[in-house]
């Protein structure tokens, strides 16, 4: 693993390899109904994990962090759509505000923290600082070197606090992503996902490259590792990562055993209103 003092020479790089976070093994594309069916066995478990946390009121925090298109969000979802919003909770902070940028830097984020008995999914995290902040001149040098400094403090006081935390990174390659932008332009539903920012990042892949290679030297550490996931794949990466976030909490199944309904009761006493004086939404399909 990396240690903190690490430095990372540019010179020393294939110019080649920058261009790529991973080469990308080819598989043939996974069949829609083999993914879904695989996908239910692993959202079971996610439920009977989400029971344990709350049962035994554990602080789960899960960082995802990657290339614009790696496939973040969709797995955030994945994981978030078949649980408890009230237990697994998304959050995805927005530019900080003028008060924000003059607090401590960790200080918005600490805010949004589990309690015991709660799963929180970081879409983006504090690791902004050593990716777009740095890449697009957004803080000083000094801030960015601070933060580089301190962050593995930072994640080791979390982890003494009892907090469990898993970091993720996305990895894309560029022609993936090139073909993923492109299937966002032509999608209505799909083009607020690019933003001006996005469009001006596509010509700073090395920097982007360089500025995620010194973030790991520093922060990819023993008592909080960084887990990269191949994500070309959109569905081989969401289940792979799921899968792999489940082996690293041990859990029981506290899954409660089916059960009869008791039959339902009718008050005759009660006459209701009559339905002419609700307002239906037209039923129009």
């Amino acid at each position: 693993m990396a240690h903190h003092d690490k430095k990372i020479k540019v010179d020393t790089f294939n110019k080649n390899d920058l261009y790529h976070d991973i080469e990308p093994e080819k598989k043939k594309k996974m069949d829609i109904r083999e993914y879904e069916k695989l996908l239910l066995k692993l959202e079971i478990e996610l439920v009977k994990l989400q029971e344990w946390v709350k049962a035994n009121k554990l602080k789960v925090v899960v960082v995802f962090e990657g290339r614009d298109a790696a496939g973040k969000g969709g797995v955030i979802k994945t994981i978030a759509g078949c649980l408890n919003p009230r237990i697994c909770r998304i959050v995805a902070l927005g530019i900080p505000t003028e008060k924000e940028k003059s607090q401590w830097y960790f200080q918005r984020y600490s805010s949004q923290l589990p309690a015991g008995g709660e799963i929180v999914l970081f879409d983006r995290s504090w690791y902004n600082r050593a990716g777009v902040e740095k890449v697009m001149g957004y803080c000083t040098n000094d801030e960015y070197e601070e933060f580089l400094r301190s962050c593995p403090e930072f994640e080791k006081m979390l982890i003494r606090s009892g907090i469990i935390l898993v970091k993720y990174w996305f990895s894309v390659s560029d022609h993936e992503q090139e073909i993923r932008f492109q299937d966002r332009i032509k999608d209505p539903t799909k083009r607020w996902k690019i933003s001006p920012m996005d469009v001006e990042s596509r010509d700073k892949w090395v920097e982007y490259s360089m500025a995620k290679d010194k973030m790991f030297s520093y922060t990819d550490t023993k008592q909080s590792p960084w887990y990269v996931v191949p994500a070309d794949d959109k569905r081989r990466a969401r289940l792979n990562c799921i899968d792999h976030l489940l082996s690293l909490i041990p859990y029981k199944d506290l899954t409660p055993k089916p059960f009869k309904l008791p039959p339902l009761k009718h008050d005759v006493a009660y006459v209701r209103p009559p339905v002419t004086d609700q307002t239906f939404v037209p039923d129009k399909y």
